[in-house]
């Protein structure tokens, strides 16, 4: 649609707002929209497969068909509308990403950041304290305060893929503290609430992908 000059103008305001933005990019002839060029934003996944995501297309035609205008300090100007979709679908691009990260979400992605479980029931009273203070903060948490093995507790946080494990026995109890798992296994003794607080915000602060 429309004429060549204005597809030039378009395509030349697109290229210097790539290149004013240090953004590396190549040109596919004959890719764009009908009504206007556009900028495509690709990605790979842990396949190094390649996935057309995120697009900005520049329309000088819609509005001229429209009929829409504005007043400027020299006159009468047709706008230019930006059409900007930021996921392509929103479902689409949420598969990409758990298959990207095999449902294994970093911390500031994880539905659910923490789980806080308890040994026995006389732990029960600490394991409360410290999810409430952990929800306080914002971090998603859950308590699981069911009456099982703590291996059994441990197999299915790994299997839900949960980033951190905290465990609250009469150890833990007695020194106000806790034992930390990471999801690769680590597990941290005698670690103080406010400290582990302050790390994981600070991980999800910086969007730490690790």
């Amino acid at each position: 649609m429309g004429e060549k000059k204005t597809w030039d103008l378009a395509e030349k305001a697109l290229e210097n707002s790539l290149k004013a933005n240090k953004v590396k990019y190549e040109v596919k002839e004959k890719d764009g929209a009908f009504y206007g060029p556009k900028i495509d934003i690709h990605i790979k996944d842990v396949l190094n497969r390649d996935w057309q995501l995120a697009t900005i297309q520049l329309d000088f035609q819609m509005p001229q068909r429209l009929n829409l205008s504005y007043e400027g300090k020299d006159g009468k100007h047709v706008p230019v509308m930006i059409h900007r979709a930021i996921f392509g679908s929103f479902e689409r691009f949420i598969g990409i990403l758990i298959e990207h990260f095999s449902g294994k979400f970093p911390l500031w992605l994880s539905p659910v950041q923490v789980i806080v479980m308890n040994i026995n029931q006389n732990n029960l009273k600490f394991s409360n304290e410290v999810t409430n203070k952990l929800k306080e903060y914002g971090i998603r948490v859950e308590l699981d305060d069911r009456n099982e093995s703590i291996p059994k507790k441990v197999r299915e946080v790994q299997l839900r893929k949960i980033p951190y494990a905290v465990t609250i026995g009469d150890k833990e109890e007695k020194n106000k503290s806790l034992a930390i798992r990471t999801l690769d296994g680590n597990v941290k003794f005698n670690v103080k609430l406010d400290p582990f607080i302050k790390e994981i915000l600070n991980e999800i602060k910086n969007k730490e992908i690790k």
